[in-house]
């Protein structure tokens, strides 16, 4: 996520990813995840006996130690290092115990109710329920990291932020979720290969559909996408149905609003998605996000749908000369906001409500949205970070091209909250994408299906609702 954006929704990737963001990687939760669930000050100490200044205003304690988790997926974990040698350079008798993991739920839930780590970055396919760490009290509400002091900057860690991060973070009125990257999505497309063949890269759904005959003729399917995890085409059709029927109409899905689904605009905004796979315009194979992108950088398809984090994933094996170029999603003749961009923030943070040094991990979230933290996580993982200003001084095509399909879009980002608000719905909905994308759902099928899971849960009166107001 990011110009910084994973959300501004579910960006991140895997969380957007909620950004994602960021958005859903959702499973359904385990009843029972814990058994319990239990601006600073000058010279003040806290129960740990931490002394709170501006510099530690949550009273980070020295000789104390922080257990730090990171998800080692699209982005790497050489950003978390380099916050590492940050943190220790203001806090050098606080030691950081740092491990990366893609197994977060796996190693890290089984925890929560004993004695968890300290700060943990939830994100990818093994990730931990977010509605259900809520509801159960399982992690901490962070609203006082948002009045802290920004690490290296003026005014506060809340000021410091793009756009819809807090946002993002925030349910049920408090603040949970840090996300750190800003992601964008859209389609992606060789410019260098454009260039050689003289085509435009399309705008329009028309001018795609256009253009794919010419890219057949070449030996190359037009489109490729991950077909085994369904929250990544669950990105692209809710952006189209953004577009096409606007921000209000997404709000009303999330809201589980009775016929949101039905709402004249989602059929026409699905029904090309469905000409994509019925015309085989799809590279055949169920590939997975990694295959997928391989098979894009190898040539066998000229677009791919994914996330800004895409080229620091492949960069052991993107192609000499190959220009990783970001468009955004296509819209229809008549949508209501065509112009609207995908982009959130994501790769969400959360600080167990167990854990033995909150302070600690608090002040080391503070030091990853520092401006130079977010700086060198940009530079390496050629992403935006959710702080301000982050990529201002990475010279990067990729990112070049995520920044300026934000510059062109409206203030209004694509973002959609239901995965994050509730986990069956999100597993529903991941498995009816890939139903669309295999052909073995029509658009109006997919949308039926929809409308009854959601109206399932609307029902279902042992389900807290959630409320989305923007």
């Amino acid at each position: 996520m990011s110009v910084t954006p994973e959300k501004p929704g579910d960006v991140s990737r895997r969380s957007l990813l909620q950004r994602a963001a960021a958005a859903g990687l959702l499973v359904t939760p385990a009843a029972g995840l814990l058994s319990a669930c239990a601006g600073s000050e000058p010279s003040k100490s806290n129960d740990n006996g931490g002394t709170k200044s501006k510099d530690n205003p949550f009273g980070a304690k020295d000789g104390s130690a922080v257990k730090v988790v990171i998800f080692n997926g699209g982005l790497g974990d050489q950003w978390a290092k380099e916050d590492k040698v940050l943190f220790n350079a203001k806090h050098a008798n606080i030691t950081v115990n740092m491990s990366s993991t893609q197994k977060i739920k796996t190693e890290e839930q089984p925890k929560m109710a004993t004695q968890p780590s300290d700060l943990i970055m939830n994100s990818g396919a093994d990730i931990m329920d977010r509605a259900t760490l809520i509801n159960e009290g399982a992690i901490e509400p962070l609203d006082d990291l948002l009045t802290a002091p920004a690490w290296d900057s003026e005014g506060t860690v809340a000021d410091s932020l793009l756009p819809g991060t807090v946002a993002d973070g925030t349910q049920n009125g408090k603040f949970y979720v840090v996300n750190v990257a800003f992601t964008v999505w859209g389609n992606w497309y060789n410019a260098a290969l454009f260039k050689k063949e003289g085509w435009q890269a399309p705008t329009t759904w028309d001018e795609f559909f256009a253009l794919a005959p010419k890219i057949k003729a070449k030996g190359m399917a037009p489109y490729v996408h991950d077909a085994v995890h369904g929250y990544y085409p669950r990105w692209a059709l809710m952006a189209s149905i953004w577009k096409s029927v606007g921000k209000q109409a997404v709000i009303d899905i999330d809201n589980l609003k009775d016929g949101a689904w039905k709402v004249d605009g989602v059929l026409k905004a699905l029904e090309p998605w469905e000409k994509l796979v019925k015309d085989k315009l799809l590279l055949p194979g169920k590939l997975d996000h990694t295959q997928s992108q391989q098979a894009w950088l190898d040539g066998k398809a000229a677009f791919i749908q994914v996330g800004t984090w895409l080229k620091n994933e492949m960069a052991a094996t993107i192609p000499p000369g190959f220009e990783l170029t970001l468009s955004d999603y296509w819209s229809n003749a008549g949508d209501k906001a065509a112009k609207d961009v995908m982009a959130s923030s994501g790769e969400g943070f959360v600080v167990p409500s167990k854990a033995p040094n909150k302070e600690a991990a608090k002040e080391f979230l503070r030091a990853i949205l520092s401006k130079a933290g977010s700086a060198k996580f940009a530079e390496l993982t050629k992403s935006l970070a959710s702080t301000k200003g982050s990529g201002d001084n990475v010279q990067d095509s990729a990112l070049a091209s995520a920044n300026a399909l934000m510059k062109n879009g409206t203030s209004d980002l694509i973002s959609f909250r239901f995965p994050d608000f509730y986990a069956d719905l999100a597993k529903e909905s991941e498995n009816l994408s890939e139903e669309l994308m295999a052909g073995r759902l029509t658009a109006q099928q997919f949308i039926d299906k929809m409308q009854a899971a959601a109206d399932k849960v609307a029902k279902d009166s042992s389900v807290k609702k959630q409320t989305r107001t923007a």
